[in-house]
C-alpha cells in the first residue's frame, strides 16, 4: 500500500503548483482503498488535466501497479473547502 500511495503522491506533486497543501485521505472499504485526493482550487485543473487525461493515466498507472490479489484503490480528486 505504501508504495501506490507514494506513487500517487509523485504524480500529484508533479502537477500541483501548491504541494505542501496538498491532503490524502485513505479509507479501508471492504475490497478496496479510497484515497480522496484534496487540492488547493488553482490546482485543480493542472491535476486533473484536459478532458481529464492526468487524472485517467494516474488511475490506470494506480491499477497497473496494484498487486493482482490485493485491494483495488479508487482515486478521487477533490477541491479543498
Amino acid at each position: 500500500m505504501d508504495n501506490i500511495l507514494e506513487l500517487i503522491k509523485y504524480v500529484v506533486g508533479t502537477f500541483a503548483e501548491k504541494k505542501d497543501e496538498v491532503e490524502y485521505n485513505i479509507e479501508e472499504k471492504e475490497n478496496a482503498y479510497e484515497v480522496t485526493v484534496l487540492l488547493d482550487p488553482g490546482d485543480m485543473g493542472k491535476v486533473i488535466g484536459k478532458q481529464g487525461k492526468i487524472a485517467k493515466s494516474l488511475r490506470t498507472l494506480v491499477a497497473a501497479a496494484t498487486p493482482r490479489n490485493s485491494k483495488r484503490y479508487i482515486i478521487e480528486i477533490k477541491e479543498k473547502a
